[in-house]
């Protein structure tokens, strides 16, 4: 071969080459400024803002940072992008979020995302570590997220041992604020509890944002409201010495009340006379007792729904939000602002003839005249074994009984705890480790929520604790109501409600339906 030949040869594979290193994932050169990084620093440790060209870092809420055009090489955004797009997603949905997510990126073979997983936990980690002064290991841990209209994932801290630093890589068209989508973050309060959004992020293509995760690192993805826009983002942990963590705050319980006494001439204004008929609650409580839950279609007069219905959509009513964003989002009415018929309504459910017309419907001992067959057939025994009618084997037995009814004793009189809720777009409630879980008779009664679609969320979901699969759901019916005996392994929550109710919510000219939810102890 000439000389000649062997050079043109040479600058060809040259060019290649150079090509082939521009199809790299190449980390934008402003980040690798030692300045930068020192000012950076500097910013995070004093718990102050940063901006310098593509970066821009900030420590309120808590310390995060977003850097714009986070890759050089926009040709090879759009290819791993497209990659993405092509790996086999799978729908998520539980309290917390709905979204879909792809399988596990570490082993996966594609030259796009090998590329990226390297630079991200090799060059890129490197930088965050000298950043941050943190020893962040090589572990891979990442996945891609695909938010489409109406996915959402709510308030969380994102705190799982050895996470140090979360990161989102986004890869989403021209977004808006009115698509929703945001990364919002939220402030926290001397419980190290979230309160409310105070920034709220916005997604841009070829930008990465990262933050440190701790015990304040509360934050949320708002619903995707673009029925067009696909939320497409690579998103991970770099692992760490976690921050240390406060003590577990635990919510001051609510109190809890008996029941308050009424003539039982209540029960006959309001309730529909068939539940008041003793053989038609017989057939309940067989139900009840067969499926522990029941739902009573037309439960109060019309009438009296007429008039509470219309009283609930009054300006009357004051009603706060309740939160914690961790835990609740709805409005709660206000007892002391209560119009006439919704506080005839609230005593009939803590009324004592209520309590009775329960466990008449249950088989449960809410009332002392109602007293269960088995604690009938306990004392039976006990007064058996008192006589010296068992023998020496049953005596032992007899010191168990004494030992339940010494609990039953303690436990005091039948009690409820109520609330009036309302509930509209953007309302949920969440599984959380702080609630005390014990045997509970679950009453919800909704009005306002005619012609309701499972597909809008609202439904009241029942799961096993520290499982996923689902053994109930409760779906709002006007005028029904819902009664669920639940035990101490069983959690409950109410699915975030979507955009899609808006317009069904309007149809009826109203934002929001409403429920009394009351919850019974014997």
């Amino acid at each position: 071969m000439s000389p000649k030949k062997r050079q043109n040869d040479s600058e060809t594979g040259k060019k290649n080459k150079k090509e082939k290193r521009g199809e790299l994932a190449v980390i934008n050169s402003d980040m690798r400024d030692q300045a930068v990084q020192k000012c950076m620093t500097d910013a995070w440790q004093r718990k102050e803002s940063y901006s310098n060209g593509n970066i821009h870092l900030d420590c309120e809420p808590f310390p995060h940072c977003q850097i714009t055009h986070f890759l050089q090489n926009e040709s090879f955004v759009e290819s791993l992008r497209a990659e993405l797009l092509q790996l086999n997603f799978n729908s998520k949905s539980n309290d917390l979020y709905k979204f879909q997510q792809s399988d596990d990126l570490r082993e996966r073979k594609e030259h796009h995302v090998s590329q990226i997983r390297s630079v991200i936990f090799g060059e890129f980690r490197e930088w965050l570590s000298e950043v941050l002064q943190v020893d962040l290991e090589a572990t891979v841990d990442m996945s891609c997220a695909k938010y489409e209209y109406t996915d959402v994932l709510l308030c969380h801290d994102d705190e799982l041992e050895g996470r140090r630093v979360a990161f989102i890589l986004y890869l989403v068209p021209p977004w808006d604020v009115n698509d929703g989508g945001t990364l919002d973050l939220f402030s926290t309060d001397e419980h190290c509890q979230p309160v409310t959004v105070v920034k709220s992020l916005l997604p841009c293509w070829n930008s990465l944002v990262f933050f440190e995760v701790s015990p304040i690192s509360f934050h949320q993805v708002a619903e995707v409201l673009s029925e067009e826009k696909c939320r497409l983002s690579l998103s991970g942990w770099f692992h760490g010495p976690s921050l240390p963590r406060p003590s577990r705050y635990i919510e001051p319980p609510v109190p809890r009340h008996t029941h308050i006494p009424r003539d039982e001439s209540l029960l006959f204004e309001w309730v529909n006379e068939m539940y008041l008929d003793p053989r038609y609650q017989a057939r309940v409580q067989q139900e009840f007792e067969d499926n522990s839950e029941i739902c009573l279609p037309s439960f109060l007069q019309e009438e009296k729904l007429r008039q509470v219905r219309s009283a609930l959509q009054s300006s009357e009513i004051q009603w706060e939000r309740r939160g914690r964003p961790n835990k609740r989002c709805y409005g709660c009415a206000v007892m002391q602002s209560f119009p006439t018929c919704v506080q005839e309504c609230w005593e009939l459910l803590s009324s004592e003839p209520f309590f009775i017309l329960l466990s008449n419907l249950t088989g449960l001992s809410l009332h002392y005249l109602c007293i269960n067959e088995d604690e009938s057939e306990d004392g039976k025994s006990e007064t058996e074994n008192r006589d010296g009618e068992e023998n020496t084997q049953a005596g032992g037995s007899s010191a168990d009984v004494d030992a339940s009814s010494a609990e039953k004793k303690d436990k005091g009189p039948p009690t409820c705890v109520g609330e009036l809720r309302r509930w509209a777009h953007g309302d949920y409630t969440l599984l959380h480790d702080c609630v005390k879980r014990e045997y509970a008779l679950d009453l919800q009664l909704h009005m306002g929520c005619a012609g309701w679609k499972s597909e809008f969320g609202g439904f009241t979901s029942y799961i096993a604790h520290d499982e996923d699969e689902e053994l109930l759901t409760v779906y709002p019916e006007d005028n029904s109501l819902a009664l669920v005996y639940r035990d101490k392994d069983t959690l409950k929550f109410i699915k975030h409600i979507n955009n899609n109710s808006s317009s069904h919510l309007s149809s009826q000219n109203t934002t929001a339906f409403y429920d009394f939810s009351f919850n019974y102890y014997e």
